[in-house]
C-alpha cells in the first residue's frame, strides 16, 4: 500500500541527488525501513546520504524532525498517487488499483514488511508528536477508501468497508513478512478483487 508503496525509492537511492535535504529524507526512509527508527542514528543517515554530519543539523534538529519530514514526504507521494487514481471514472477501478499496489509490491513486502506499518508499530511505544503523525498516511487512506465506497452507493457501510480493506491488506502484509512468502498477500488480494467486483 503506498505506505506500501512505491517501495523502490526505499531500496535504491540516486548516488548524488543535488538536494541535501532530500538526500537525508531518502536515506532516513531507507534506513528506518530496513533497521527500524530506534536503531538508526543521525550519523548513519548522514553517511548513507553522503552529507557531513554537521550539515544534518542545518536541515533537521533531531532524528524526530527527520521522521516528521519522512511522514510528510510519504503523504505527498500518496496524495499524488490518489490524484492519478481519482481520474479513473469507476470507483471500483480505484479500489482495484489500491489492492493492486500491494500485490505488485508483495515480494518486497515479504522481505521487509510495510514501511509505514512498521514505523507506526515502533513509534507508538514512544512519547512525543511523532507517533500520531506517523499514523496520518493510514488515516488519509481510510478516508479515501471510504469515499470510494460512498461513490459506489454504500454510504452506511463505507467506514466499515474501508477499515476492512485496509486491515485485510495490512494483516496479509504482516503474515507475508513474518513467513517470508507473498502467498498471504496474493490470497487476500484475490479475495478482495472478487469482493470489489461484486459490489
Amino acid at each position: 500500500m503506498s505506505w506500501l508503496t512505491n517501495i523502490s525509492p526505499l531500496e535504491a537511492m540516486p548516488a548524488k541527488t543535488p538536494d541535501k535535504r532530500r538526500r537525508l529524507v531518502n536515506a532516513a526512509t531507507k534506513l528506518f525501513y530496513q533497521q527500524g527508527f530506534s536503531r538508526t542514528t543521525l550519523a548513519h543517515i548522514a553517511t548513507v546520504a553522503d552529507v557531513p554530519l554537521g550539515n544534518v543539523y542545518y536541515y533537521f534538529k533531531s532524528k524526530e524532525a527527520l521522521g516528521l519530514a519522512l511522514v510528510e514526504q510519504r503523504l505527498a507521494d500518496d496524495r499524488a498517487r490518489r490524484a492519478r487514481w481519482d481520474r479513473l471514472p469507476d470507483p471500483k477501478d480505484r479500489l482495484v488499483a489500491f489492492v493492486q499496489m500491494t500485490l505488485d509490491n508483495r515480494r518486497r513486502l515479504a522481505r521487509s514488511g510495510c514501511p509505514i506499518g512498521s514505523l507506526c508499530t515502533e513509534l507508538h511505544k514512544e512519547d512525543g508528536p511523532l507517533p500520531a503523525q506517523a499514523s496520518r498516511p493510514f488515516a488519509e487512506w481510510l478516508s479515501w477508501l471510504e469515499q470510494q465506497f460512498r461513490a459506489l452507493g454504500h454510504g452506511g457501510e463505507a467506514p466499515g468497508n474501508a477499515a476492512h480493506m485496509l486491515a485485510v491488506l495490512q494483516g496479509a502484509t504482516v503474515l507475508t513478512h513474518s513467513f517470508g512468502t507473498p502467498k498471504y498477500i496474493e490470497n487476500e488480494a484475490r479475495q478482495l478483487m472478487d469482493w470489489i467486483g461484486g459490489l
